[in-house]
């Protein structure tokens, strides 16, 4: 029976850490002793870990780690891990050449630079495992690579590797010692391989896993909106952060308003800037209109009650809201970056819009008065997720030492 341990940095309600759940429940208890960190112990999704999975971390926190709440008890955690074994101290040297490379480019991203501090700070072990997989960027990439014996090293990706503010000299060069990238879309690959070449014969696209089945049951069902209103809805899932470009979505819901166009605009989801957005809202006159609902244990019955799906950010992997909803069934549109155009297809099953006010509104403003595209997009949404995934299952299967003629064309064992 083979050993695996799977990291993550945090287990919060993201669309990562939703997929890993769903990877989870493939490492049947009969073939392996899965085991998992979580690096920063912390994450509402600890209840949905399969029960035979080992959780490892002794002092975990089940709270969200968007909320305000939450993200408190997430900074204390943070803070006393700076001083944990050092870990601050040893990394001063890497801090300050990272920082400086940072002014340079004028972008400091504190939350890159504290990942390699985090990693050193995290749990000691002792036990050797077959499979070791790191299932984000940053933190656990780091720990997986850093502190983790194993005979096999796997990481993932799952942003614009670039775009996300990563670098070799953030990482270390740490990619080039994993036997194996997986990347959740081919752009996110390309970007990758861009900063990492020598890695490109051992990356490999390996798309989210979802449970369509359980999706489309849950959409049944109670819950979903409760207000009264009887105009058009629009629907954003996804966390309060400035990846998302919310400020973009209630500039043009204004735009919207001031033509009279009836539609509310709904978002499910939390984030450290909900007070910001609400501000924004509130001075534009949008209260009633863009409305923050916070994150919701079942999103799918709004998923099915929306007359639109909205997806307008500035980059993505790829997005699990943007897939549930195909699985339902809605009629789509996304902003034209990095991820999500390798989700829609223009004029397919969705469209795609340029990330401005003017041109999300106008967009909005088309399919809605539409309803015969909106259903087109509909039914070729729906069509478009396969309920066969096994394909996707190209995981740790070949040694480092044989990455030459069936790897190279992925034609792997599934695990």
């Amino acid at each position: 029976m083979k050993k695996v341990l799977f990291v993550i940095n945090t287990l919060g309600g993201a669309g990562a850490e939703k997929a890993l759940l769903e990877l989870l429940k493939r490492f049947s208890p009969e073939q392996y002793q899965t085991d998992l960190y979580v690096l920063l112990e912390q994450g509402e999704l600890i209840s949905q870990v399969p029960e035979y999975v080992n959780i490892l971390n002794r002092d975990y926190t089940a709270e969200s780690v968007l909320t305000r709440e939450g993200k408190k008890k997430l900074n204390k955690k943070v803070f006393r891990r700076l001083f944990t074994r050092g870990a601050l101290f040893k990394n001063i040297p890497y801090l300050i050449k990272n920082i400086s490379v940072m002014l340079k480019q004028k972008k400091i991203h504190a939350d890159k630079l504290l990942w390699r501090v985090m990693s050193d700070s995290g749990m000691s072990l002792d036990k050797e495992y077959d499979m070791a997989i790191a299932y984000l960027e940053g933190g656990s990439t780091y720990f997986v690579h850093d502190h983790v014996k194993a005979k096999q090293k796997f990481t993932f990706l799952h942003v614009d590797y670039s775009y996300a503010g990563y670098s070799r000299k953030l990482d270390k060069n740490c990619y080039l010692d994993f036997d194996r990238v997986f990347t959740v879309s081919g752009e996110v690959k390309e970007s990758f391989e861009k900063i990492y070449p020598e890695c490109a014969d051992r990356t490999f696209i390996f798309h989210n896993l979802i449970d369509r089945k359980e999706i489309i049951r849950k959409a049944e069902l109670p819950g979903g909106f409760e207000d009264t209103y009887n105009g058009k809805r629009i629907l954003t899932v996804g966390r309060l952060t400035v990846q998302k470009a919310y400020e973009t979505a209630i500039d043009a819901m204004k735009l919207l308003k001031d033509q009279g166009v009836n539609v509310r605009w709904y978002v499910l989801g939390e984030g450290e800037l909900k007070e910001q957005l609400q501000q924004k809202i509130d001075s534009l006159g949008l209260t009633g209109d863009f409305i923050l609902l916070g994150a919701e244990e079942n999103p799918y019955p709004y998923y099915k009650q929306c007359d639109l799906y909205v997806h307008a950010t500035r980059f993505e992997g790829k997005s699990i809201s943007v897939q549930e909803a195909q699985v339902l069934g809605c009629a789509i549109l996304v902003s034209d970056c990095s991820g999500n155009r390798e989700q829609v297809n223009d004029g397919i099953d969705g469209s795609l819009c340029q990330l401005s006010a003017e041109d999300i509104s106008r967009n909005i403003k088309e399919l809605l008065e539409d309803d015969e595209k909106c259903m087109q997009y509909r039914k070729n949404a729906s069509r478009r997720i396969s309920d066969n995934q096994e394909d996707e299952m190209k995981l740790f299967c070949c040694s480092r030492n044989d990455r030459n003629g069936a790897e190279r064309n992925t034609k792997v064992r599934y695990i």
